[in-house]
């Protein structure tokens, strides 16, 4: 993975950079904790520049998020709601509730997608809820951009103040992605407790 990542950035610079990001929107495994960094190591060796390079990153980790986006639109909510109706008993989850979800997207949407954007794990995903509740493209667009430049631009930064230890960017937010994976999995788990409680 890391001599892909490297071979890419040194092969295609800004292209690759946002290439990169962009997978990693569509296939999550790929870590943008890596990307960024690195090209930021690259920044400190002279090869790239600095805001030329949060630019491709921004670019490429929006134009990954669109495809998300277009997927929740074309689920839609009535088909999202009977997806939910058929296989969500075992969470407690009813076409209701996903419906009760959309509409706390349509009250929050644009700040959410803004602040998804910033969370591992979440910042993917959030596109799905925009799509759903069809939130306009321009206002999507808009704050997914001003969440992923502050994400790329914090990646970024880190790896050309760590230089060689680029690397350490990934580990010193692999605690920061597993507490807020721990309190996403323990809301879920809370409100699927409640809901149950709720229908005895």
């Amino acid at each position: 993975m890391l001599e892909f990542i490297v071979n890419s950035i040194n092969s295609l610079g800004y292209v690759g950079i946002a290439f990169l990001m962009a997978l990693e929107n569509i296939i999550p495994p790929i870590p943008s904790e890596l990307i960024m960094p690195l090209a930021g190591f690259a920044v400190t060796q002279g090869k790239l520049n600095l805001i030329s390079v949060i630019i491709a990153g921004t670019i490429g980790s929006v134009a990954g998020a669109i495809p998300w986006y277009f997927l929740g639109k074309y689920w839609g909510l009535k088909r999202t709601k009977a997806i939910a109706d058929k296989y969500g008993k075992w969470l407690s989850v009813s076409g209701a509730d996903v419906e009760q979800a959309k509409n706390w997207f349509d009250r929050r949407g644009y700040i959410a997608t803004a602040i998804g954007r910033l969370i591992p794990g979440i910042r993917t995903y959030i596109s799905i809820p925009a799509g759903i509740s069809k939130m306009s493209l321009l206002p999507f667009l808009a704050y997914s951009t001003a969440g992923s430049v502050v994400w790329v631009s914090l990646l970024t930064y880190a790896g050309y103040i760590l230089g060689e230890n680029y690397e350490l960017v990934g580990t010193y937010l692999k605690p920061i992605s597993i507490l807020v994976a721990i309190a996403v999995i323990s809301l879920v788990i809370y409100w699927v407790i409640k809901r149950k409680k709720h229908h005895i």
